[in-house]
């Protein structure tokens, strides 16, 4: 009889996966997120007129917007797990009120910012916290930008796995209005477990100053980030609202039989797009140029025509065709402008530049309701609002090809 020898974890084996935890919590924060944007339909058929539902995709962004600002130089200054570690729990408070408060609009709306309170602080921190576990002393020697491929890959997956999920159960599971939310407050339950085993890699400051002094961010004010990342953030979920929270609803009527499923097919085509080109992002991205943002805004250029031409044509190949394109802009974008960050920032900069990015980039949400209000109290036709978004992506393309050659030093 021969026994085996049993297979013992080197610690290069160990520091490569200390990162698995960080990224198991901004999956399942971003899985909850997201799974409310399928349900958009849902609440509307349910008689909650159409701007209120996207505002309360909007108040996603109160809570976002604070938490991506505070909580990236709370992190530089008391260290990344003290701050993240709370986020799984916040997220998970979140879903229960909208499991348990669906035909409360009060409810709905603390619920929708808790969850934003806590993707905020997975995206400053938690991208800040998997750039560092991604390099030597904490995990093994990697390409440059493995940081925020792996950061981008964990918060596209969480939001595609949740929309997807959250549509499918609520068109035909039990309890549409409260199961989803829940299978989230489980796995971000989980999630809490996990990260609280990843490693801290920021010594406390011994002697901190002011907070207001450290919300300063002076590379905020640098040449290439105001230039090349700002404006690929404005269309990041600019393009992907479009594709998952708009078309969908406006495919609603034309859609017979299960249009949640339908709105939640377009979510995860919208995103899986953009997760599956993020592994190619590398190849596309150049330092010392803006190959990668200029690629992305070429896509939301194009996108948005597309979604001028769905808006007016309302069938089901021009939806799934713009879901396509919008989301390979997305997912090309979001990898750009966190190696944009990573190149320009330093140490102590990273966490706040990557909050300014984001929350940048999350204004996007409030143009479902910006649209919506348009068309309801002025009557403007959403092909023509498209088109508009097609011209100003296109002057954005413009400013970033102006600055393809920027210099990381330049200011």
């Amino acid at each position: 009889m021969t026994t085996q020898t049993p297979i013992r974890q080197t610690p290069t084996d160990i520091a490569a996966k200390q990162w698995w935890g960080v990224a198991a919590a901004m999956f399942a924060i971003a899985w909850g997120g997201n799974e409310f944007t399928p349900l958009l339909v849902m609440y509307k058929n349910h008689g909650l007129p159409v701007t209120t539902v996207d505002l309360l995709l909007f108040y996603y962004v109160l809570g976002i917007v604070p938490a991506l600002l505070i909580g990236g130089p709370l992190s530089d200054r008391y260290g990344r797990r003290v701050v993240l570690r709370p986020a799984p729990f916040i997220s998970a408070a979140g879903s229960l009120l909208l499991a348990f408060g669906a035909t409360s609009v009060p409810m709905m709306s603390a619920g929708r910012v808790l969850c934003g309170i806590a993707l905020g602080l997975a995206m400053a921190v938690g991208s800040s916290w998997l750039k560092e576990l991604s390099q030597p002393p904490f995990g093994a020697a990697a390409p440059s930008g493995t940081g925020a491929r792996r950061s981008a890959m964990s918060l596209t997956g969480g939001f595609a796995v949740g929309a997807g999920s959250a549509g499918l159960l609520a068109q035909w599971a039990p309890w549409p209005n409260t199961l989803a939310y829940l299978i989230n407050v489980t796995l971000c339950l989980c999630a809490a477990l996990w990260v609280a085993r990843a490693p801290e890699t920021v010594i406390p400051q011994a002697n901190p100053g002011r907070l207001l002094d450290d919300l300063t961010i002076p590379a905020a004010k640098h040449r290439r980030f105001r230039r090349v990342a700002l404006p690929v953030a404005l269309w990041l979920f600019t393009s992907a609202g479009t594709a998952y929270a708009i078309m969908p609803t406006l495919m609603a009527p034309h859609i017979h039989g299960a249009p949640i499923a339908f709105s939640a097919f377009v979510g995860v085509l919208t995103l899986s797009c953009g997760f599956a080109i993020q592994s190619v992002a590398r190849r596309i991205d150049k330092p010392g140029t803006a190959r990668a943002a200029v690629v992305s805004l070429v896509f939301s250029t194009v996108g948005m025509a597309m979604a001028a031409w769905a808006a007016g044509a309302l069938t089901l190949v021009a939806t799934l065709a713009t879901a396509v394109v919008l989301g390979c802009g997305y997912g090309i974008g979001l990898v750009a402008g966190l190696q944009e960050i990573e190149r320009i920032a330093r140490p102590d900069d990273l966490a706040g530049l990557t909050a300014v990015f984001y929350s940048v980039s999350y204004l996007g949400f409030g143009v479902p309701a910006l649209l919506s209000f348009l068309n309801q109290r002025f009557d403007v036709d959403y092909p023509s609002m498209f088109a508009c978004c097609a011209l100003a992506a296109a002057a954005c393309l413009a400013l970033v090809a102006r600055n393809y050659r920027s210099k990381i030093s330049g200011e």
